[in-house]
């Protein structure tokens, strides 16, 4: 028991259990709780952008070879969109068995539009073209203050390391300095971790004493069948990667527990993501596949946005008494592999890029939305903790490519 009191995960767990209990017995109570929810991630996304700077620029620059950084990133972009597409069909696949939509008959003009409105009013300021300048920050400043864009500091930070990099000798120092900067960010992020415990209980108490479970039971068959199709992704698509790359992905799980239970509290793969880049290079992986890898994954991996957002159209469609043809549902699938892009630095990503995908099928009204909008705040637990998993699996698949996988480490940390 005394061992058991001085692991993180079991303050985690915890508090997450009784903030639920709280915001359930005294739903005002629990609501006013929000604050500590909203407390913590505030600090995790204040580290967040320095952080992935620090790291991509380490990983290019230490490198000492462009064609490597080249190598290991189309490696990862070719791995990102094969997983990704399997998410996407496996959610279309799920759906058409279930059918979770069917019998609500809901009347299109009985829809609250005005509820997805701010939704609704991003997406359509959202195009390709767009999306690609907006990559760019304004200032270099910029990426890191009002955007919050990891995108923006992905490209930045692809340009600074390669810059050292070129620089050879002369840009030594200025490397040294940023190995220094990364080893502060990363003793502050390890002093707010230990915050966990509150954030994930205050944000558990706010969920539970907003919504209740009552709000659950309308929708009780879409969150089922999103959860099971986030679990059958997670046990087979990347069961079977982990098992072909030579670990085990239920142990890989246990390896990270601590970190899981944080992304289930906060509902936030970001608030985890600092020491599960730690982990990763403890069990083997090496320092600069992670730190090209994981960083580039939380903006081009996220299976378990996909998932969602196939998912969710559907049940849109579904309630609505829409018949989609193969046609249109492929649409589906193409553009959501493209507004999923970027969306982990988004304020309600979630909702912002599924309505951008449905606007490509105009036979879906995006006021649909407004169905799933009460319930978004449960699934998004899934959501973070399968893109959280998905991460990880890459970063071991990659460093397995490029035969920069201790196997040893790699065992031992799978042992325990």
């Amino acid at each position: 028991m005394k061992r058991l009191t001085h692991q993180l995960y079991f303050w985690v767990l915890l508090a997450t259990l009784a903030g639920g209990l709280l915001g359930y017995l005294d739903p005002e109570a629990g609501t006013s709780l929000k604050p500590l929810g909203d407390g913590f991630i505030a600090l995790v996304k204040m580290l967040i952008a320095p952080v992935i700077f620090c790291t991509v620029v380490l990983g290019i620059a230490g490198s000492g070879d462009m064609k490597k950084v080249g190598r290991v990133g189309g490696k990862a972009l070719l791995y990102f969109e094969v997983v990704s597409t399997l998410a996407l069909g496996i959610g279309l696949l799920v759906m058409h068995l279930i059918r979770p939509g069917e019998g609500f008959n809901v009347d299109t003009q009985s829809l609250d539009s005005t509820a997805i409105a701010t939704y609704a009013k991003s997406a359509a300021e959202q195009s390709t073209v767009s999306f690609f300048l907006h990559i760019i920050p304004k200032t270099f400043a910029d990426a890191f203050t009002s955007s919050g864009d990891l995108l923006q500091v992905l490209f930045l930070a692809i340009l600074f390391g390669y810059a050292i990099m070129r620089l050879g000798k002369t840009g030594q120092p200025v490397h040294r300095f940023i190995e220094d900067a990364a080893h502060l960010f990363f003793a502050m992020m390890n002093v707010i971790m230990k915050l966990a415990p509150l954030g994930a209980g205050g944000a558990m108490a706010f969920t539970m004493g907003k919504y209740g479970v009552a709000a659950l039971k309308p929708l009780a068959a879409l969150m089922g069948s999103f959860y099971l199709t986030c679990l059958l992704f997670v046990l087979i698509v990347l069961g079977s990667i982990a098992a072909a790359t030579g670990f085990n992905i239920f142990r890989f799980i246990l390896y990270i527990k601590d970190e899981l239970l944080t992304v289930l509290g906060t509902s936030s793969s970001e608030s985890a993501l600092v020491p599960l880049m730690e982990k990763l290079e403890r069990m083997g992986c090496s320092k600069s596949v992670v730190g090209l890898v994981v960083p580039s994954g939380y903006s081009f991996n996220l299976d378990g946005t996909n998932i969602y957002l196939s998912m969710a159209a559907l049940f849109v469609a579904q309630a609505l008494n829409i018949d989609l043809t193969i046609g249109q549902e492929l649409t589906l699938l193409g553009v959501a592999m493209l507004t999923s892009k970027g969306a982990s630095g988004v304020t309600g990503a979630g909702f912002i890029t599924l309505a951008a995908t449905l606007a490509v099928v105009p036979s879906i009204p995006v006021a649909g939305l407004a169905l799933i909008l009460g319930i978004d705040r449960f699934m998004s637990e899934a959501r973070a903790l399968t893109n959280f998993i998905g991460n990880g699996v890459a970063t071991v698949v990659i460093s397995k490519w490029e035969n920069e996988l201790d196997q040893e480490k790699m065992n031992n940390a799978m042992a325990g």
